[in-house]
């Protein structure tokens, strides 16, 4: 495969600009359907939308890696130093033709291209939330003002972050820290996105919830959040088919495991630190502990949604709670039995997301003391005049 530098930054203006072209038609479809309504409702819409937007740039994201498409264009953050893979067609081809079954392919170049062009788009949606956000306090009566600018803020930094992350997991060639680490915070981008879109909903009226509940929450969470960096650190190690039986692996309840080569966590893909070949028995025991991880999981997620269910306020929230529980379960064991189908492992990543924002919603709109007087402040600015505040 030619060689070529990590870092382009030729074509930066040119992805910059495709960035921009894609924000553009959320704007205008914002525009378009709430233009007679007021700039919080306006406001709201653009959140959803980038929320929505977000969680397909995951969903996209995991169909970059699963197809392979990772290094598709090995710089950054062009291709080849060219905007498109139009412009790289020579390089791909020679690329290709050296490696005919390697990473670099048309069709993968044009996947993580197009992973690359949403993410830029995104990222300039949030870069007009932000300036809409600090817009409005500065030109709002604070008692129309229903979220403070900073969560924008701080979207924003974190999104730019997320664009180091990525750039690195080209030009770091999928180093599994780094791969693992971009899948979550992805993942925090999309609650940080969730609360804003809930909180500063017009009419947003925040739901009574057990304060020792909502510690239980938060509990729930952060098991949540470990078995999703256990399960990115199985992705991104291929150890999926590590076992492919279950509930046993490898027709054993206790197979033969490496776990300080599975978890030595700074090394490169298939390596060990010291640049042996990463052994079967490590990837076994990367595979074995996200899957014991997941029944406590499991455990705590339904008991969540049980307790949940026991307050009407909370039903439909337990519900779905308890939807995506059973997604998870049916999708984690179609890609052991299955041999990691692309459908069941798109939709292990989708509910993992969904997971994500579902708890995150519920933590939005459970009162804690920050918030309590946030309702009223709602009421009126949801009958503000549709010029006043910020614009979208």
């Amino acid at each position: 495969m030619p060689t070529t530098p990590a870092y382009d930054l030729t074509p930066l203006a040119g992805l910059l600009l495709v960035g921009l072209l894609l924000a553009i038609g959320p704007v205008i479809w914002v525009r378009w359907r709430k233009g007679g309504a007021g700039p919080l409702h306006r406001m709201h819409a653009l959140r959803l939308l980038t929320l929505w937007l977000t969680f397909d740039l995951i969903l996209f994201g995991a169909f970059t890696r699963l197809t392979d498409s990772g290094l598709g264009c090995p710089d950054w953050p062009g291709c080849y130093g060219n905007t498109s893979p139009v412009g790289a067609s020579t390089s791909i081809a020679a690329a290709q033709a050296a490696m005919p079954t390697g990473p670099v392919t048309q069709a993968k170049a044009w996947i993580e291209m197009l992973h690359r062009y949403l993410a830029t788009g995104v990222g300039a949606l949030i870069v007009l939330m932000t300036l809409a956000a600090w817009r409005a306090k500065l030109t709002t009566a604070s008692a129309l003002r229903t979220l403070s600018p900073w969560w924008a803020t701080a979207t924003l930094v974190w999104v730019c972050l997320q664009g180091a992350f990525g750039a690195w997991t080209v030009t770091w060639k999928l180093f599994p820290a780094i791969v693992t680490l971009h899948l979550a915070g992805a993942l925090v981008l999309l609650a940080l996105l969730c609360v804003q879109v809930v909180r500063g909903q017009p009419g947003w009226v925040s739901r009574e919830l057990p304060a020792s509940l909502r510690r239980g929450l938060v509990g729930v969470a952060g098991l949540l959040a470990v078995q999703i960096l256990l399960g990115g650190w199985v992705s991104t190690n291929y150890a999926v088919l590590a076992c492919s039986d279950f509930p046993q692996c490898q027709n054993r309840w206790w197979p033969d495991m490496n776990f300080a080569q599975g978890f030595e966590l700074w090394r490169h893909l298939g390596v060990t630190g010291t640049g042996e070949p990463i052994s079967f028995e490590a990837l076994t025991a990367i595979h074995y502990v996200h899957r014991l991880m997941a029944y406590v999981v499991l455990v705590a997620l339904t008991w969540l949604a049980w307790q949940l269910n026991r307050r009407p306020p909370w039903r439909q929230s337990s519900r779905l709670l308890a939807g995506l529980v059973g997604l998870q379960l049916a999708t984690g064991l179609s890609n052991v039995v299955l041999g990691w189908p692309m459908l069941a492992a798109l939709l292990h990543t989708g509910g993992a997301a969904a997971l994500v924002l579902a708890l995150t919603w519920i933590w939005a709109l459970a009162p804690s003391a920050a918030t309590q007087a946030a309702p009223l402040a709602v009421r009126v600015a949801t009958n503000a005049p549709s010029g006043a505040g910020g614009t979208v």
